[in-house]
């Protein structure tokens, strides 16, 4: 059976593409090429995610461009008829036999009826294509959701076995609130998930922010990296600059919790500079994603200090000999675990 070049290609190649917007943009131009009037294309997933209800894509007939946009879960979710209605009318259509994914065209003219029949096959057509992408899709965002970009990036490649990882240079960052166990002990365990909600947004919301990815939330802590791919100062810059994004995150939700009648958050954060062996560690059939390595112990002992020597952030020499941001030096401490005496230093007002 001979059937036209697009639908060929949704049988044979199109669950091959890179992604969505890959399927939507080569899709498009070949409906073009088969002559249908089309000035752009837009194309939904539903997507399995914390925040994110949906995925839009849209395709721009004259330039080949696609742009993303998100719907997010409290949020209003525009149609895929609202993102077309500015180029032109609008043919949609599901795609298969749920409303999760949506594929639309609009037209450079009113679509007549035998162009409106050929779009409806091409969602058919579709929908076996757009299923194998879709799960893709939510795969990784499932994985990004609680593995962090880069480290779902390094899963999804294959990095699936015990011990498998890179060394890699990094300026890490580790945090946790203080006092939390009593905040546990005092409140209802609704009130403390509100809280330490507040504390992850703020500090994971600052390492996102400047580049930085989170690896863990530790109980109430958090370990974070910035790895290095130019000059180390770089990376440093990128945590000096998160860990005083938080510190303002924090000092607006303290301001919020007086209105409220709570408790300020107070909180130690730590900076350094070192080598980290990323990869999995764990049982045979249960692994975690993660970095470790001397650095590592570093940092979270380096944190430990930060209650003794009345500071919210310790910054380890090693981070302020990169860095030209002004520093006040602390002197050499000994940290538990840690061989040699560590040259601590921290921001003016901190």
């Amino acid at each position: 059976m001979d059937l036209p070049a697009p639908l060929e290609w949704l049988l044979d190649e199109a669950g091959t593409s890179s992604g969505p917007d890959a399927f939507l943009a080569e899709l498009g131009n070949r409906l073009l090429a088969d002559g249908l009037p089309l000035a752009g294309g837009a194309l939904t997933l539903a997507v399995r995610h914390p925040i994110i209800a949906q995925r839009t894509w849209l395709w721009r007939a004259e330039n080949g461009a696609v742009i993303e946009a998100l719907g997010f879960a409290e949020g209003p979710v525009d149609s895929v008829a609202d993102w077309l209605a500015g180029l032109g009318p609008v043919q949609e259509d599901i795609v298969g036999r749920s409303e999760k994914v949506i594929i639309g065209w609009a037209g450079m003219r009113p679509f007549d009826p035998a162009e409106v029949a050929r779009l409806r096959q091409i969602a058919r057509f579709a929908a076996a294509p757009l299923a194998v992408l879709g799960e893709r899709a939510t795969r990784a965002a499932l994985l990004e959701a609680y593995l962090g970009r880069r480290s779902a990036a390094r899963v999804q490649a294959g990095a699936l076995s015990r011990g498998t990882g890179e060394s890699i240079r990094a300026a890490l960052l580790y945090a946790d609130l203080r006092n939390f166990t009593a905040l546990s002990e005092e409140n209802e365990p609704a009130r403390v998930i509100a809280a330490l909600n507040a504390w992850f947004d703020r500090v994971a919301g600052a390492v996102h922010a400047f580049g930085g990815e989170v690896l863990k939330f530790i109980g109430d802590g958090v370990l974070a990296i910035f790895p290095v791919t130019g000059a180390p100062a770089e990376a440093c810059e990128q945590a000096l600059r998160a860990v005083v994004a938080a510190r303002a995150g924090m000092a607006h939700l303290g301001s919020l919790r007086q209105e409220q009648e709570l408790p300020p958050l107070r909180f130690g954060a730590a900076l350094h500079l070192g080598e980290i062996l990323w990869g999995n560690v764990g049982s045979i059939d249960r692994l975690d994603f993660t970095a470790i390595g001397p650095a590592v112990n570093l940092v979270s002992r380096l944190e430990g200090l930060c209650r003794p020597l009345g500071r919210s952030v310790l910054i380890s020499g090693a981070i302020a000999a990169e860095t030209e941001t002004p520093l006040v030096s602390l002197g050499k401490h000994a940290l538990r675990g840690i061989a040699a005496p560590c040259t601590v230093f921290t921001l003016p007002d901190a």
